[in-house]
């Protein structure tokens, strides 16, 4: 079984949670006993990143196509003009892409590519208008020009059967893999010391300041916690905020000197997965605010630490979790998040640790390709 792999659009340290998913993946299929050729298609910035793979693991070819991906206009650009002679050229027929870009013709081409969310649908407001337009276009040549397609979760089929109208018998339900190892942590006693928190004496949140991830919900629990006698000796009066950086960070302590929270709220910036960890498994529980998700690993991650998580029921939420978290019914109402919040269960044992697994994944991956590509 011979194919490509496009990870053109690969910008390293640049992409996210993408570029981490698409490595573990390919991480997987070297824990694979299978049979297979995967020729990863690297731009002349990227392939130095991409090299190991080639290196360790005979299976796997690397081939640098003329192009760098930093440019993201000219990289697009040549992806839609030369990729498939490109691939031709080479012997490749048959390309999975593990984001949903890919080019608007297959010309001899065969595509399976994978859509982590529709976010840019449902809240075109925090892209601008270029990106919208092209991810729009990209959803529907994913639509009528793949083979197949994968989602990362229930939620994300059901999005893009609704919205998009997919069609359910050419899309596969995939999570993404799921690396955490519980034993990798930091000393919590220099977290302790650093941010002047005891161990289950505070709240934790990994996120973004971007409106969907409802962070300000969680500045007014902490609020409402402070500023209420009555709920002292029940909450946690620390909150520690993972993730944000930069002018975001700059807006959020705006809204902390607002409410006067500034001995309550500690903005971490990003972590090591050490210290990371640690709050995790230190945390009185893990809030996750947020309103829209594709799939959510820090719900997983936090459950993984044995960590209990309050959460909102929207979109796949429930789904990754397995319905094991506290589930807020309303995500913007105060009192709903404190009920939930006081006697937290932790259910992280019972999670079925298997479906995240990063072999596991790997596995159902090139079970697919098999499937839909017989002749490959």
């Amino acid at each position: 079984m011979k194919f490509a792999i496009d990870l053109l659009w690969l910008r390293p340290g640049k992409v996210g949670g993408t570029e981490v998913v698409a490595r573990n993946l390919m991480d997987g299929m070297k824990m694979l006993q299978d049979e297979f050729h995967a020729v990863l298609i690297a731009s002349t910035d990227n392939a130095e990143t991409l090299q190991h793979y080639a290196d360790e693991d005979e299976r796997f070819e690397l081939l640098t196509a003329p192009i760098a991906s930093a440019n993201i206009s000219k990289r697009i650009l040549w992806q839609n003009l030369h990729l498939n002679a490109f691939l031709k050229k080479n012997g490749l027929r048959h390309c999975f892409s593990p984001v949903y870009d890919r080019p608007f013709l297959n010309q001899g081409v065969r595509y399976i590519t994978t859509v982590h969310d529709i976010q840019a649908y449902h809240y075109p407001e925090y892209h601008p208008l270029h990106e919208v337009v092209y991810s729009r276009l990209a959803w529907r040549v994913d639509r009528d020009k793949s083979d197949a397609n994968v989602a990362i979760s229930d939620f994300v089929v059901e999005d893009l059967v609704k919205h998009y109208h997919f069609d359910r018998n050419k899309i596969r339900t995939i999570y993404d893999p799921v690396l955490l190892d519980p034993t990798q942590q930091s000393s919590f006693a220099s977290l302790a010391v650093r941010y002047q928190i005891e161990d289950k004496g505070f709240y934790y949140t990994v996120g973004q300041m971007i409106p969907h991830k409802n962070m300000g919900t969680l500045l007014k629990i902490m609020s409402r916690i402070v500023n209420d006698e009555k709920l002292k000796s029940s909450y946690c009066q620390k909150l520690l905020i993972t993730g944000i950086n930069g002018n975001a960070a700059k807006e959020l302590r705006e809204q902390i000197v607002s409410l006067k929270l500034e001995e309550n709220v500690i903005l971490t910036g990003y972590l090591s997965v050490e210290d990371r960890n640690a709050l995790y498994a230190h945390a009185r529980c893990f809030l996750f605010p947020s309103i829209f998700e594709g799939f959510g690993i820090p719900t997983i991650e936090a459950m993984l630490m044995g960590t209990p998580v309050v959460a909102t029921k929207c979109t796949c939420i429930p789904e990754v979790t397995q319905n094991l978290a506290e589930y807020v019914d309303d995500p913007y109402d105060v009192e709903d998040w404190l009920s939930h919040m006081k006697n937290p269960v932790n259910q992280g044992h019972l999670l079925d640790r298997s479906r995240f697994d990063q072999k596991h994944i790997a596995e159902q991956y090139l079970s697919y390709i098999r499937e839909v590509w017989k002749d490959c």
